[in-house]
């Protein structure tokens, strides 16, 4: 089932019985544990049965772990796990490393390899990832992968005494492909169109990835708003709606709140980029014209929010000249752009 994989920097192999060690040691990290599906203490010996069961079988259904090495120096990272259910056509995966080894891109890596293998080499047609809801870190590394959040299933797991949410996550044969074939280049041209009812539907299925979902509001949403603004000092917001467009492909939404008497300095309300268009400028470009908009307006300045937190979008509005105020606005840190 499962020959030695590699990829650029690792190497994914069956366990040997040396690899116990390693293993019962990074289980028995409480920062690794806390999310796991295992009480602590973690024994040597269950480390050593779980090396001694991995051996590689005929395919049928059950778990097995996968070392993930150095490439070169063979240096242990860490584990990727798969369980198989329905005679090796759907598989669960779960991912373990050592705090040492976290941050380097290592568990993503590794569970792309695993991954792309079962697609190509065997009859799964789907992986379930299944995970703490406050578990951010793992729920990214699924996301950088191409899996779809599916749903949020409520004190449904256990582990020992303690109950907890899970997230769920999946991935089909044709997500993979539609992740892996994804843009990535730098758009040739970004546009900022009027949203009418001919395009609302468009911009309205943009989607960023779960975990980001506690920093921007849903498209659905912002209509929602624009529909029934905030009203400050006796006067509604005027909402300006725009839908991003990268090379004639819907790929992003903003909504500000205009300039009008009542609120004499431009907000930034809104700012998506679809999770298909992230990490090719679009979310740059595109503010580079939002601000251009604010300057047509005679604007001094134009003011966001953001909330902190791992995946914040503060570096990104720090990095284009915002600075924080001092201020909070339902929260969150207000920041201002000067434009003079």
């Amino acid at each position: 089932m499962f020959p030695v994989i590699e990829t650029e920097r690792l190497r994914l192999r069956l366990p040997v019985p040396g690899d116990a060690d390693d293993l019962h040691a990074r289980r028995n990290e409480p920062v690794v544990a806390r999310f796991h599906d295992y009480p602590l203490p973690f024994s040597l010996d269950r480390a050593q049965a779980m090396v001694a069961d991995a051996d590689d079988d005929d395919g049928s259904d059950g778990w097995r772990i996968l070392v993930v090495t150095d490439r070169r120096t063979d240096e242990t990272y860490g584990d990727v796990a798969i369980g198989l259910t329905f005679d090796g056509r759907c598989a669960e995966i779960g991912f373990t490393f050592a705090s040492a080894h976290w941050g380097n891109g290592y568990a993503t890596e590794a569970a792309a390899a695993a991954i792309d293998h079962l697609f190509a080499e065997t009859a799964v047609t789907r992986v379930l990832g299944q995970l703490h809801p406050e578990n951010k870190a793992s729920a990214r590394t699924l996301e950088r992968l191409g899996f779809v959040f599916e749903g949020h299933t409520r004190l449904s797991f256990w582990v020992g005494d303690e109950n907890s949410d899970d997230w769920i996550y999946g991935l089909t044969r044709a997500d993979r492909d539609a992740w892996r074939q994804r843009p990535r280049s730098v758009p040739g041209r970004v546009e900022l169109v009027e949203i009418d009812s001919h395009n609302a539907r468009s911009f309205e299925g943009l989607r960023t990835h779960k975990s980001q979902e506690r920093f921007v509001a849903s498209v659905q949403a912002s209509y929602a708003d624009a529909l029934f603004p905030e009203v400050i000092d006796g006067a509604p917001l005027v909402p300006w709606l725009r839908g991003i467009v990268a090379d004639g492909v819907p790929a992003g939404f903003v909504m500000m709140a205009e300039v009008t008497a009542t609120n004499p300095e431009p907000y930034l309300w809104r700012f998506l980029v679809d999770r298909l268009h992230q990490g090719r400028g679009v979310g740059r470009v595109a503010l580079e014209q939002v601000v251009t908009h604010c300057c047509d307006w005679e604007a001094d300045s134009v003011r966001t929010s953001w909330a902190e937190g791992p995946g914040s979008p503060r570096r990104f509005y720090e990095q284009f000249g915002f600075e924080p105020t001092g201020e909070l606005v339902s929260g969150e840190i207000e920041a201002r752009l000067d434009l003079r």
